[in-house]
């Protein structure tokens, strides 16, 4: 089994929740995140006053998939949440140990 983590922009949560119910994901935990890649934050106006964002909002999604979903998935996140502009995000692979469905003792893929 695989953690996927997606970090996205927080406007395309949407067409990448789509895209992975479309392709067959069962389930995925989202969270607020904030972060700062190679652009170092962004610039804004307020009111006309300028001032620096140091933290990018993000959005994070956590997927928890068999081994042989991998590129799948991460293909469609990265076609779903593209922009082709900078800090569009990134994916990261994990290994997971073991996992477990609470409710019924469900262990390993059957626990997905």
């Amino acid at each position: 089994m695989k953690l996927v983590i997606a970090i996205i922009k927080p406007f395309k949560l949407d067409a990448v929740r789509e895209a992975l119910t479309e392709l067959g994901v069962q389930g995925l935990t989202v969270s607020e995140a904030k972060g700062f890649g190679r652009q170092k934050g962004q610039t804004e106006i307020y009111r006309g006053a300028e001032y620096e964002i140091e933290f990018v909002p993000k959005v994070r999604i956590d997927i928890v998939i068999d081994d042989a979903d991998v590129d799948r998935v991460m293909e469609t996140i990265r076609g779903a949440a593209n922009t082709d502009k900078i800090g569009d995000g990134k994916i990261f692979v994990l290994e997971v140990a073991e996992a477990m469905r609470i409710r019924t003792g469900e262990t390993g893929t059957d626990a997905l």
